[in-house]
């Protein structure tokens, strides 16, 4: 292969430059947020803004964009995306993403820039979903439309994480922040990852079981409340839909008999993913009720346990598939990719670790040294290991 071909392929397919862009950020926003955490070094805004902001709009939009970009077509049986579009649309991304990380250090004025440019570019994201959306044939639109509810409630998330930062130049006393960071992370991230799983999952494992017609509704309204509650900090309501969402969620899955413990490792990955849904829930429930009971605080353990039990192991599962898929290989996961998705469990344990240490006050920081460092091995790994099938084609 020339040196030239090599260039090419990298942006022949829509996933791909969206994959490496995901990946880096991930090492580099972690990165930073740490020594900022840790207090290393200060940055233009607050370490919460940062950190979710970063992994939400710089790490998690990207994956999603290559993923949808590449399936969202034939979900509606519509026409595939044209390559100047995508590969637009990736640079806006690239250089919002680069200039949102010179305003950390420079100029306030500056990181507002490039989340302007970040938002621009996922409104041309969600304006090519509602272009496939409307013009797609198939008859069956229903997880389509979720999916496109779930990217606007990620363009109002993102409007409001500016305004939060405008606000600053305003002197408004308007606490944005708690609406902003859940109507992101529920009714876009999760709830988005959640309709992608709960159609592919079934698909992948060739399961006919018949789904309740209203079950996206119903997990819809639980989700919009979760949020609303959570903003409110009102945790006995919150409870209540943890454990409603996380039941509901249980006796869904099981009703679907996937072949949870009969299945490829590059399947299982993804029953494993699904199945962290609910158990996040649970396990939420149970912080939140110890929060009450126990004055303390678990320090967003249930948001992480959603963040990397769900929601990463969920990606690293659908886009190792869908890199080898879309590369001419087989999608299979051999031991070495395995591995990677056992990984996966180990961060989060470790991330639920330091969160029982915040709570019950056993004075083990060093669990956000691990923790950390974890995450950035999990990603490192990842991309040593299928970076080059995504810039060159390679095979594995």
């Amino acid at each position: 292969m020339t040196p030239q071909a090599k260039n090419n392929y990298f942006l022949s397919q829509p996933h791909q430059p969206f994959f490496i862009l995901g990946i880096t950020n991930a090492i580099i926003m972690m990165l930073l947020f740490a020594l900022h955490y840790k207090g290393i070094f200060s940055l233009q805004t607050e370490s919460l803004n940062f950190h979710v902001y970063s992994l939400i709009f710089m790490v998690f939009t990207n994956l999603f964009t290559g993923f949808l970009f590449t399936t969202f077509p034939r979900f509606t049986q519509a026409s595939t995306i044209n390559k100047k579009y995508y590969t637009n649309v990736f640079y806006y991304n690239a250089i919002g993403s680069l200039v949102f990380l010179a305003g950390l250090f420079l100029s306030h004025i500056v990181m507002l820039g490039g989340m302007a440019i970040l938002f621009l570019s996922q409104i041309f994201i969600v304006a090519k979903l509602q272009n496939i959306y409307k013009t797609g044939i198939t008859s069956d639109k229903q997880d389509s439309f979720w999916i496109l509810t779930a990217g606007y409630f990620g363009l109002l998330g993102h409007l409001l994480f500016i305004e939060v930062e405008l606000n600053k130049y305003m002197n408004l006393n308007v606490e944005l922040l708690n609406i902003a960071v859940n109507i992101s992370f529920y009714m876009y991230l999760i709830f988005l990852a959640f309709v992608v799983a709960q159609r592919m999952v079934p698909f992948f494992s060739h399961s006919y079981a018949q789904k309740n017609p209203n079950f996206i509704k119903i997990i819809f309204i639980l989700f919009i409340l979760k949020s609303v509650f959570s903003s409110l900090d009102f945790k006995v309501a919150e409870i209540i839909v943890d454990i409603l969402l996380g039941a509901y969620l249980l006796v869904e899955f099981l009703r679907w008999k996937l072949p949870v413990f009969n299945s490829p490792a590059i399947l299982w990955v993804l029953h494993l993913a699904l199945f962290w849904l609910p158990t996040a829930f649970f396990l939420s429930a149970i912080s939140l009720s110890a929060e009450l009971f126990l004055d303390t605080s678990f320090f967003f353990l249930n948001v992480h346990l959603l963040a990397i039990g769900f929601l990463t192991t969920v990606l690293i599962g659908f886009g190792t598939r869908v890199t080898m898929g879309h590369s001419g290989q087989p999608p299979h996961a051999d031991k070495f990719a395995t591995y990677i998705f056992l990984f996966i469990q180990v961060v989060v344990i470790l991330r639920a670790l330091y969160s029982v240490n915040i709570a019950f006050e056993w004075g083990a920081n060093f669990l956000f040294d691990i923790s950390f460092t974890a995450w950035l091995v999990l990603f490192l790994v990842w991309a040593g290991r299928y970076g080059k099938v995504l810039l060159f084609g390679s095979k594995i």
